[in-house]
């Protein structure tokens, strides 16, 4: 455990979304998510005192299955705001973890900072036996006031683990340890207050990131479609109808997917709608002109990113641009 710090405290922005660390057991097996404020939680943790002055702001109450483009705009905003005073040593956002990759890639595409960001959240609600969201969110205020922490963009903290937003991704349905990084190291790792950092991140991020929110214009509908043995053109043609102005496809292996829904696939990118190869597979990298060519059709590989976050980058992409290849550029950059 870290001792007091000598002098006065730094002071961190601690936003509210809800979610399980927020949850609280009912009948049964079951409970129900976003149940206890941020000041519940603030309270349960009294060892947080030793760490900072800690302001909260209670955003939103819901499980995260249900965080929505609104919430996403409303939690960049506050953020975005808490790190402009230049008294705030950093900013905890608490969120359910079903969503938590895509709300922390996104904040590291559109939060203009190199103030630490830091997500976390927790597999067991906060009135369960061995509940993880304390030290969950100890360890996230840890990072947060550590100065090691500037400059590495948007951070997920979970089971004593310190991840990059764009690499970290839900692996595990109920397990303490389900957050995961993928190819690439760790962040870094949190022991019970004491941050240790690893490598930088290796993409750009936040303060060097070009996107920004339309004001008061709606982002572009993306959609992800999931392919799978005999797939037809059904649902690409679908979303397309529904006024999907890009597809995410979650390919079979290297980002691919059989010649009916291939086809459909070029038709949309012929009618001007974005559409990406990522992968079900959950890890390796899509690239460009394997076994389909890209070139020919307009399509964009992922790269590294998986299906909802490619959905995210698109998203803030197609923003900025139509144009495939300044598309592709956007993902072989973020």
């Amino acid at each position: 455990m870290p001792r007091p710090l000598a002098g006065p405290l730094p002071r961190i922005r601690l936003l509210a979304t809800g979610g399980t660390i927020a949850g609280a057991q009912t009948a049964g097996r079951g409970y129900r998510a976003a149940a206890l404020s941020i000041e519940a939680l603030v309270a349960a943790v009294p060892q947080l005192a030793i760490l900072a002055q800690i302001e909260v702001e209670q955003v939103a109450k819901l499980g995260s299955q249900d965080m929505t483009e609104a919430v996403w705009r409303k939690l960049a905003a506050r953020a975005q705001a808490a790190v402009a005073d230049p008294a705030i040593a950093g900013v905890v956002i608490t969120h359910g973890t079903d969503t938590m990759e895509e709300t922390a890639y996104f904040l590291s595409l559109v939060a203009r900072t190199e103030n630490p960001v830091v997500l976390d959240g927790a597999m067991r609600p906060a009135n369960a036996m061995s509940a993880d969201g304390p030290m969950n969110l100890f360890n996230a205020i840890a990072v947060a006031i550590t100065p090691a922490a500037r400059s590495r963009g948007v951070l997920v903290v979970a089971n004593d683990e310190i991840h990059f937003a764009r690499e970290v991704t839900k692996t595990n349905t109920t397990q303490l340890g389900t957050f995961h990084s993928g190819q690439r190291v760790l962040a870094g790792l949190a022991n019970a207050g004491r941050p240790h950092f690893y490598a930088p991140p290796v993409r750009r991020h936040t303060a060097a990131s070009e996107f920004t929110l339309p004001a008061r214009t709606a982002l572009p509908r993306v959609d992800i479609i999931f392919a799978h043995a005999g797939m037809d053109r059904a649902l690409i043609e679908a979303a397309v109808a529904a006024g999907a102005r890009g597809l995410v496809i979650a390919g079979v292996g290297d980002g691919n997917l059989g010649a009916p829904a291939l086809a459909a696939c070029a038709a949309a990118a012929k009618k001007g709608v974005a559409v990406v190869r990522s992968s079900r597979t959950g890890g390796g990298v899509v690239e460009r002109n394997i076994e389909i060519d890209d070139d020919r059709l307009g399509f964009i590989a992922a790269d590294e990113l998986n299906p909802e976050k490619a959905r995210v980058l698109l998203t803030l992409g197609l923003t900025r641009t139509r144009d495939p290849r300044a598309l592709q550029e956007f993902f072989l950059a973020y």
